[in-house]
């Protein structure tokens, strides 16, 4: 009730100037033929009245919010909530998709690739069990999907650690104080802050950087793999309409670039802090296009409240991101962004298709009546039938083909 779409709000605002009018059309059907050019009263009361019948705004007023319950209620079913049926209804207008690349386009699931340290160049992990150890005591508070994935298969490591005063620095990494010193773990942007000279990491994958505030100790590197569907998702996206699918990430160029071509987008942007993703977003609106945005992380709230329709995967997706977004889904398949597309599309076309017709229908019966050709049956077909007949439309969102 309090995110009504737009046409919600304009059929109540026209319910508003429709009423007054169609009584004063009724009332002066009644008076001015009889007063001035000599008609039957009784024949004139009963065109005024009719005109009451048929002016009647029925169909309008329950069809459009039923129509909205029903997209609603269709995509709860499917495993997407929507926050709103305005929000309903700027989906079905968006024409630019922005995506994040972790746990979005990728299953944020990532596969251990190499651990370098700067004291040996041995490849085999457990060989490097004190770096492991340091950057899994640091991600342990954090609730990135890499901090997950590196906790997962090196939390055994730093079970004995006593780790104080994390902090989170947002798009860069984590700091913490591990055993009495501290240490930073994240990217190549949180090496530069802190001032350390570092070794940037040649292989394609997603490189996770430690040092104290003195000396770099090395690198590890995952790499994310791409969810099966996302593919079909963005091909999807682009037959129904898209005009440009786009990829915002804080990785390196070279690993956007990779994920990018197997995804099949439009293009995307590297190396962006959340900041520098909101305006990306804001500059695809300037330019006129709607936008919606599908992100998961904490990172992403920022960007997920901007965009004109926010989209968090509910499965692996932050509480702050969850929170901010308009649409939830709530198994992370990017299929069902575009389910909830066309949900969103079929919905505003059972809207107009209700609108136009309850008004065509009454607008004609109205002037047969006006012209004494339609009767009171007719005109009681007008208002009840052609609700009924709307209902019935309206109750067609509530059913949707598979993909």
């Amino acid at each position: 009730q309090d995110s009504k779409s737009h046409t919600e709000k304009f059929i109540t605002r026209f319910a508003r100037i429709y009423t007054p009018i169609v009584c004063g059309i009724a009332l002066a059907l009644v008076l001015i033929p009889p007063l001035f050019f000599g008609g039957d009263w009784h024949e004139w009361i009963y065109r005024g009245l009719s005109a009451l019948v048929v002016s009647c705004p029925c169909a309008i007023v329950i069809s459009v919010p039923l129509s909205f319950f029903g997209g609603l209620g269709t995509c709860s079913r499917e495993g997407i909530l929507v926050k709103g049926a305005d929000h309903l209804e700027t989906l079905a207008r968006c024409d630019v998709g922005v995506f994040d690349k972790t746990g979005t386009i990728t299953s944020g699931k990532f596969e251990f690739v190499r651990c370098e340290c700067v004291h040996c160049h041995c490849i085999d992990k457990h060989n490097h069990r004190e770096l492991l150890r340091i950057i899994a005591a640091c991600e342990r508070l954090s609730t990135h999907p890499i901090a997950k994935s590196i906790c997962l298969a090196f939390g055994q490591f730093a079970d004995d650690c006593v780790v104080t005063d994390a902090k989170n620095y947002a798009g860069m990494g984590v700091s913490a104080v591990v055993d009495g010193v501290r240490y930073y773990a994240g990217n190549e942007k949180l090496m530069q802050k802190i001032g350390v000279p570092f070794t940037e990491t040649q292989l394609v994958g997603t490189a996770v950087y430690c040092c104290t505030d003195t000396e770099f100790l090395g690198d590890i590197v995952f790499a994310d793999i791409i969810k099966t569907d996302s593919r079909e998702a963005i091909d999807r996206l682009h037959h129904m309409g898209m005009k440009q699918a786009i990829m915002l990430t804080g990785d390196r160029e070279s690993i956007a670039a990779d994920i990018a071509a197997k995804a099949g987008l439009d293009g995307y942007y590297a190396k962006l802090l959340p900041e520098e993703k909101v305006q990306r977003v804001q500059a695809l609106q300037q330019q006129g296009h709607t936008v919606l945005y599908a992100g998961d992380g904490i990172n992403d709230a920022p960007v997920l409240s901007r965009a004109d329709v926010g989209i968090a995967m509910g499965a692996l997706g932050s509480d702050a991101a969850i929170e901010a977004a308009d649409v939830v889904l709530m198994d992370d398949d990017p299929k069902k962004i575009v389910k909830a597309i066309k949900i969103s599309r079929k919905c505003m076309r059972i809207v107009y298709e209700n609108i136009y017709f309850a008004l065509g229908i009454k607008a004609i019966c109205l002037v047969l009546g006006a012209l004494g050709i339609a009767n009171m049956w007719m005109a009681i077909f007008a208002d009840v039938g052609v609700m009924v007949i709307a209902v019935l439309n309206a109750i067609r969102a509530l059913f949707v083909k598979n993909l």
